[in-house]
Parts: C-alpha cells; sequence; structure tokens
C-alpha cells in the first residue's frame, strides 16, 4: 500500500508535472457524469435507453430497473413510503440523534431566510416560488439523511409547497429509516424508495404512480448526474453534484494529521475525490505519511486506497501564489484553507470554489451537517459557473413591466424606430395604434 499512495505525491519541480497534474484533474473531471471515449458514450446511451424505457413502460419500467439495479421487487403500490412507516422511523430513533438533527435544521433554516431575496420587494420584478420540487437523496454506498435537510429545507424556507423524496430501496429493501425520520421531521409525507437513472426519468416525466416535477435537486453517482444532465431543460436541475471532492490549500502552519483526516472524509466517499495545494515539501510529505496510517483504521478501507489512487493528489508548489492560481482553476466543491493567521487572506483571493472552509477548525464535516450553508455544491469544476444550492434556488422571478398613456407615449418613437428596424412592423403598429386619436 506505501508504493501505491507515494504516487500520489506530485512536486512542480518534476518534468511530468505538468502531464501528471493534468491526468488528476481529468480524472476528477470524469467523476460527476459519463464523458467521451467509448465506455463513457456507451454508458451515457444507458442512460438515455432507461429514460426511454421510462417515458414508454413508466411504472412496469420502474419496478423492472429497481429489480435490476437495486436488487427488489416492488409493484407500483409500494413505491411510496407510507405515512405510517414515516412515523414509525420517526418514533424510533435515537433520541440523542434526533436532538443533532433539529438542531442542524434549524441552523440550516435560519441560513437560508438569511439570505433569501424572495421576500425583498423590488420594482419591476415579482419572486414566485417553484411549485412542485424533486429531491435525490444517494443511499446506495452510505445513507445520507443530511441530504434531505440541506435541500428540503431551502425549498421550504422558498415556499416550496409540494415536496417528492426519492432514494433507492438499499436498506433491507426500503430507504433507511434515519433518512425516513428526517422526512417526517420535516413535515414530507410523499418519500419513493426509486433511485438511479430511473429516478430521475421518473421525476421528470411522470408515471401513474408518481408525479412529474418543475425542478430536480440533489447529489448522487455518475448514473444520476448524467440523467440530470439528459433531462436537464424538460424540468430545471441544481447543478452536476456529483461525487464528493475536496482541495485543501496547507503550508507549513497546518497540522498534517487534520490534513490527512480531511482528505479522506472525501475519499470514504467512494468515489470521492481529496487534493493539496502546498508550497510546502516538509509538510507534503508529513501528510502522505499521515495518510498511510490513518487509512489503515477505515471501515473502507479498500476504497478510500482506490479514490486516493485514482482521483486525489498531493502537489507542492514553489510558492503560494502559484497555489492560489491552480486552486482557482481547479474550482473544486470543497475548498478547505489551512493556512494559520494567512488563511482569510488567502480566501478572499479565492475565486471559484463551491464553499470555503477558512482555517484548521472548519473541516467540511462542519458544513456537511451543521454550519448553515447546502452541502449539494457544484463539482467536477462546476464552481466557475454556478453555486451552492440556497433557497434562492427554489424562487423564481417574473419580469413586471406596467406603462401608464403618457409614459408610452414619452417612449413610442424610439419603441417604433428600433421594431423597424429589425422589420417588425406588427410590433411597431403595436404601439402606433394606441398614440391614435381614440
Amino acid at each position: 500500500m506505501s508504493d501505491k499512495l507515494d504516487k500520489i505525491l506530485i512536486s512542480y519541480k518534476q518534468d511530468d508535472f505538468q502531464k501528471r497534474s493534468f491526468d488528476l484533474l481529468i480524472s476528477m473531471a470524469d467523476m460527476p457524469c459519463f464523458g467521451f471515449g467509448e465506455y463513457h458514450i456507451e454508458n451515457r446511451r444507458k442512460v438515455e435507453g432507461i429514460i426511454k424505457e421510462i417515458i414508454k413502460n413508466k411504472d412496469k419500467a420502474v419496478a423492472k430497473f429497481t429489480e435490476e439495479f437495486d436488487g427488489v421487487k416492488l409493484t407500483p403500490e409500494r413505491f411510496r413510503i407510507s405515512k405510517e412507516d414515516l412515523g414509525r422511523a420517526h418514533k424510533e430513533i435515537d433520541k440523542d440523534l434526533l436532538k443533532s438533527i433539529q438542531q442542524a435544521i434549524k441552523n440550516v433554516r435560519k441560513y437560508q431566510e438569511e439570505i433569501f431575496i424572495g421576500d425583498k420587494k423590488q420594482a419591476g420584478i415579482k419572486y414566485t416560488p417553484i411549485k412542485r420540487v424533486g429531491i435525490c437523496v444517494p443511499g446506495a454506498s452510505a445513507p445520507l439523511p443530511s441530504t434531505v435537510i440541506m435541500t428540503a429545507v431551502p425549498a421550504q424556507v422558498a415556499g416550496v409547497k409540494e415536496i417528492a423524496v426519492v432514494s433507492p430501496p438499499r436498506y433491507n429493501g426500503s430507504i433507511h429509516p434515519v433518512t425516513l425520520a428526517v422526512c417526517h421531521e420535516l413535515g414530507i409525507t410523499e418519500v419513493y424508495r426509486v433511485g438511479g437513472a430511473q429516478a430521475i426519468a421518473v421525476l421528470t416525466f411522470g408515471t401513474d404512480t408518481i408525479k412529474v416535477v418543475d425542478k430536480i435537486v440533489g447529489p448522487g453517482n455518475q448514473w444520476v448526474q448524467t440523467a440530470k444532465q439528459l433531462v436537464s431543460g424538460t424540468v430545471g436541475i441544481d447543478s452536476i453534484a456529483g461525487p464528493s471532492e475536496v482541495l485543501i490549500i496547507a503550508n507549513e502552519k497546518a497540522n498534517p494529521a487534520w490534513v490527512a483526516a480531511d482528505m479522506l472524509s472525501q475519499a470514504e466517499h467512494a468515489p470521492g475525490s481529496a487534493v493539496v495545494f502546498t508550497d510546502s515539501q516538509k509538510l507534503a510529505e508529513e501528510v502522505l505519511g499521515e495518510l498511510k496510517e490513518q487509512v489503515k483504521q477505515l471501515n473502507r478501507s479498500k476504497e478510500a486506497i482506490e479514490c486516493l489512487e485514482k482521483y486525489s493528489g498531493i502537489v507542492v508548489f514553489e510558492k503560494m501564489d502559484e497555489v492560489i492560481k491552480w486552486a482557482n482553476d481547479f474550482a473544486s466543491e470543497h475548498l478547505e484553507i489551512q493556512c494559520g493567521d494567512e488563511s482569510r487572506k488567502i480566501a478572499d483571493k479565492i475565486e471559484n470554489a463551491g464553499a470555503i472552509f477558512i482555517g484548521g477548525y472548519s473541516p467540511v464535516a462542519v458544513g456537511d451537517y451543521w454550519a448553515g450553508p447546502s452541502h449539494t455544491l457544484p463539482t467536477g469544476r462546476c464552481a466557475k459557473f454556478s453555486s451552492a444550492l440556497t433557497s434562492n434556488d427554489f424562487v423564481k422571478s417574473i419580469s413586471i413591466i406596467e406603462y401608464d398613456k403618457e409614459k408610452l407615449a414619452a417612449s413610442a418613437e424610439d419603441i417604433i424606430r428600433l421594431a423597424e428596424v429589425e422589420g417588425l412592423d406588427a410590433h411597431a403598429k403595436s404601439v402606433r395604434i394606441r398614440q391614435q386619436k381614440q
């Protein structure tokens, strides 16, 4: 194992630095959804086939794919979790865990309310909530009840009335009880044990059992994110929120044990990516040493090692300016800055990231569960043009235009002139007719 992990250390001074860094970037970009190449094109076609079959055969196809991919036989009547099962899961949950969930919900709700723009009255614009939203909650490699909080609470703050949750039946033929308990705590009663690309297709095109939604949000694997990409436009999506990734900027002031622990917290997602940029060779070597020791202690050690080999790296640069430049190019989902009292200054220079975690006491886990911002973040360099999911993603704006007779008269000739230069005489006449004497 030691030899395997040694290769993730990349030095800026190496002759093949550009190639190795490029290979790392490509491997990370390959994680969220299927790209190019024969293998990827074939898998993309499989997703297209799943979507087409759902459109054609609806509930029958949902049952088929659930048995094929999740190993669970379900009739359409059993897709939906009953209110009784939701209530039972809530009743049986550990009470201390429930208290933690309730506080996390309060934290997220407070933050989302503070940043919400929909309540602000502005001239010329009206905000209205999206009517119906679908939430994807992963459950294949591990149950993620926190995703319900991080997606549903922002939607509720925005005023969304209908929320449908989908999650694969990977826990004793159903959804993990903690996920169900969180749904009950939030008052969500529409929960389906359907996952994967078929869940995206169902939410987009509907069946006799499951109604279509207006927008789909939530993280997922390559199959889920590729399906979201394919249906985007027919339905709204948040972003390509694929497998988790972290970039850690660290200098000699960082604690190598903490940096290694934070790398492993993402690698254990399987798949997950963990990259360190540093200007300290000594720190890089210490982090590598810590990785080798800490990974042995994980329950998912084998999977974490595989992710470290495929999607991770420790890159040593000559100076911090180069670190910042490359960090902005990576546009990571999670960006930690562990540089002592210089952390805030470096954070101010970051332009592309899903979320920034400043200082040694701000690990990604704080954002995943507790702080308030949603942990549904853009991955695969999408942070260059998209943002974290917020309550503002669940409202749409409507432009408001109201002219009276005098205001139209003052602008009529200009409007007519612009319409006529485009050859749209009916547009021009629609204004001119209002200027004629009645």
